[in-house]
């Protein structure tokens, strides 16, 4: 189904480009780029309103098509690389006392001994 509806998609994209290209500028007339009279090529009333149709209806189209994509994606889950990492939990490190100096690893001091005064 979804296959289905993103060929179709691509082709209303496709079909709309045409339409849009189709579409006469200000002062141009469709005829002009098959040489022939404007008025002669869609009728009396000109290209206008029977491009206009089509490329509104062109347009929904597009629109009904990419909404429904968006909805089929939404719901969709994908496991990423990240959702497949264990992660696991670091050792608890000690806090060091108040006033004592911080442990360095491979350092280890000699037993100080007291002498009594």
């Amino acid at each position: 189904m979804e296959t289905l509806l993103i060929t179709v998609h691509y082709m209303v994209c496709f079909f709309l480009i045409v339409v849009i290209l189709l579409q006469a500028g200000k002062g141009a007339d469709i005829g002009a780029v098959f040489g022939g009279a404007s008025q002669t090529v869609f009728g009396s009333r000109g290209p206008a309103t029977f491009l206009n149709k089509i490329t509104v209806g062109v347009a929904a189209t597009f629109l009904v098509t990419s909404i429904w994509l968006a909805h089929i994606a939404k719901g969709r889950t994908v496991e990423t690389v990240v959702d497949k990492t264990v992660v696991t939990e670091p050792a608890p490190q000690a806090v060091p006392e108040e006033g004592a100096a911080p442990k360095v690893e491979g350092e280890e001091k000699a037993p100080v001994e007291k002498t009594a005064d």
